[in-house]
């Protein structure tokens, strides 16, 4: 068998939802509940003869179990076939002799919920494998018949209906040599018949809204803080996005960067600072996971993003996959697509489990936003509310000055004269010391600057006299 794995990787690679590695000490029988987790959740890799630290061990410690009795206790132990596939590897171990590893291939059965020997059921969470709960036991078993539509053949299709660029991509960020054909059967995406799979039209098909009018994407923009009709009607951008699943995460990211608005204000060193409306950590990642395990089977709505003034929505088709709810997601995830999932994990597209939602909740929170609100409208949908608290800010944009200047007045305006404007249109007034820390200039500067903009008309200046310690300048129409 042809060895497509990055050995080094093994070693310097963060154990997550889709990779472990355990000891060749570690007693044989107890690795099945690690790829029955694996194989109830995305499917993964369990490497054999690295330490946890990455050190490789091999099998040559005197402690050590052969690598055939792991293998036995993969083919003789289970209860129900584990769809796994295993590869001995050579390499070199930490003491520089020649060793071996073992490599677990796991695959997910859509369609079942593995059970151990004992009846007992694992998943796999973040990087450790969890036992379920009866109940849990049986959400998984109801999200379970869900993902067959992953695995359900398009008719009259074949490899002429893939995006063949995209498809080269993706082969190279698996770094192998593997055809294109050869990759698409090892990750389930043709059927044994030679047909495409709905997995492999979303993830590479030409034209995926041939099949599935709604597997696309909408933006809207309004302008205010809620959708108006008729006269009033507010939208002010709209794109429509068709594309293959990594295009659309591509295209929705230069369309939402490209609407992001950017504010400037006084930090607390009195420094004037540019910060985005949104962290891009925490939109992206919103958006990711949209597309990633919407209900593509639910072909009644598309994705939606939704920009007001005061926040960002983002709306997916399909209810949370169970076993996660809106209580426990912050460290329980579980996907409904996990080839689409596995696919977009190798693109660098999706996150190791949960680092994603719980990093988005640290970025707003860094940005001294709110925390990202998840709700489950008609429990057939989910929908993530991202505030960007505008009002409560000491921010301002470069437009809302043209809302009270001319565009022939603004024309004639510095850089320096345009960020006292951006100052003041929020904090309504201010003075020379202020403008000096604004403009890291001198005391003579910064008072030239302001005087000029009161022979424009622009400002006033407030005060009892030249040497007034309080005087101070406001914008002439406030």
């Amino acid at each position: 068998m042809q060895n497509t794995y990055n050995i080094q990787s093994f070693s310097s690679r963060k154990e997550d939802k889709s990779f472990d590695r355990k000891s060749a000490r570690k007693e044989p029988k107890e690795i099945l509940r690690h790829l029955i987790g694996f194989a109830n959740a995305d499917g993964g890799l369990l490497v054999i003869g690295i330490e946890n630290g990455g050190e490789i061990t091999g099998f040559s410690h005197t402690k050590a179990h052969k690598p055939e009795e792991f293998i036995h206790a993969l083919l003789n132990i289970q209860k129900m076939p584990i769809p796994t596939t295993y590869q001995l590897l050579d390499v070199i171990n930490n003491q520089g002799l020649s060793d071996q590893i073992l490599v677990f291939d796991v695959a997910s059965p859509n369609s079942r919920v593995i059970t151990s020997h004992d009846d007992r059921v694992f998943l796999r969470s973040r990087d450790e494998t969890l036992e379920l709960t009866f109940e849990q036991r049986l959400q998984l078993e109801y999200e379970k018949g869900q993902r067959i539509f992953e695995e359900q053949a398009v008719e009259n299709t074949d490899l002429d209906d893939l995006d063949r660029e995209l498809l080269e991509q993706y082969r190279q960020k698996l770094n192998t040599e593997r055809s294109i054909e050869e990759i698409l059967r090892a990750k389930h995406l043709i059927t044994k018949e030679g047909k495409l799979t709905n997995a492999c039209i979303l993830l590479f098909g030409h034209n995926p809204t041939r099949y599935f009018p709604n597997a696309r994407l909408r933006f809207l923009r309004y302008e205010g803080k809620s959708p108006l009709t008729g006269k009033a009607f507010n939208i002010v951008k709209e794109f429509m996005v068709e594309e293959p699943i990594p295009k659309l995460l591509e295209s929705a990211k230069s369309i939402l960067k490209s609407q992001l608005r950017e504010f400037q204000y006084l930090d607390d060193n009195g420094q004037f600072t540019k910060i985005d409306e949104y962290p891009e950590f925490a939109w992206l990642e919103g958006i990711v996971n949209a597309i990633t395990h919407r209900s593509y089977n639910n072909q009644g709505d598309c994705i939606r993003i939704s920009m007001f003034d005061d926040r960002l929505e983002i709306f997916s088709p399909g209810g949370l996959p169970r076993p996660v709810t809106l209580e426990n997601m912050y460290y329980t995830r579980f996907s409904r697509n996990p080839k689409i999932a596995r696919v977009l994990y190798e693109f660098g597209w999706v996150k190791e489990l949960n680092e994603g939602v719980n990093r988005m909740v640290k970025e707003m929170q860094d940005y001294q936003l709110n925390t990202p609100s998840y709700f489950e409208p008609n429990d057939n949908s989910v929908k993530l509310i991202l505030e960007n608290n505008i009002e409560h800010r000491t921010l301002r944009e470069l437009e809302h000055i043209e809302n009270i200047l001319t565009k022939d007045v603004m024309n004639t305006l510095s850089e320096s004269e345009i960020l006292i404007l951006q100052y003041l249109y929020t904090n309504k007034t201010v003075s020379v010391k202020l403008v000096k820390e604004i403009l890291n200039r001198s005391h003579l500067t910064a008072s030239r600057i302001l005087r000029g903009l009161e022979d424009k008309g622009i400002l006033t200046w407030h005060g009892l006299s030249p040497t007034d310690p309080t005087q101070h300048y406001k914008l002439k129409n406030n």
